[in-house]
């Protein structure tokens, strides 16, 4: 059901200003190139302090998305937004997205009472072009995970968790994640530190 309290404008002014930081953190971290997919899962419910699924705030997903992509358009970086388990965390990106990275559309539009859930709702509405996909096939470069959404899954092996300072995004814990190429070659080899 969907939040009908009042969420005061400082709380939401707030919860933007966690999730700019957080994104601008692990940007920096991931050592990302313009064009990489960034993956977000995001409970409203979680960010308002209930549980997942319970409480579904347009109004919180808005803030932490107005945060998140100001950045990401800073780094010239692709936003997946991921829906709920009801869609089977499928994704919502914008279509020149999709394209470029040969992902398949399938026919679904996010609701935050039903299916889809509130962030993936707001990115429906947002984006320029939105289509949905069931997969990103393991491409996203980093992500954040906005209150125990389960985003790994969408990450390029090997998947490393990063920690940052928020470590919520109001209520709601963040896990953010990057990833590292694999490494080959046992005891022997030498590694980029860069890369790592």
């Amino acid at each position: 059901m969907e939040n009908k309290q009042e969420i005061s404008s400082d709380f939401l002014s707030k919860v933007t200003a966690e999730s700019r930081t957080v994104t601008e953190l692990l940007c920096e971290v991931s050592k990302l190139k313009k064009g990489d997919i960034f993956v977000v899962g995001c409970s409203s419910s979680e960010i308002l302090g209930e549980n997942i699924g319970t409480h579904t705030s347009l109004d919180a997903a808005a803030a932490a998305y107005e945060g998140i992509q100001e950045v990401l358009e800073k780094y010239g970086l692709h936003l997946a937004a991921q829906c709920c388990e009801h869609l089977n965390r499928a994704l919502i990106v914008e279509r020149e997205t999709m394209e470029a990275y040969g992902l398949e559309q399938v026919n679904v539009i996010p609701q935050p009472n039903h299916a889809g859930g509130a962030f993936g709702t707001i990115a429906y509405q947002r984006m320029k072009d939105p289509v949905a996909v069931e997969s990103l096939n393991q491409m996203a470069s980093a992500g954040i995970d906005i209150g125990g959404t389960l985003i790994g899954m969408h990450i390029h092996p090997v998947v490393v968790p990063v920690r940052v300072n928020p470590s919520r995004i109001g209520n709601a814990i963040v896990i953010c994640a990057r990833r590292r190429p694999k490494y080959v070659g046992g005891k022997r080899a030498i590694y980029d530190e860069n890369l790592m």
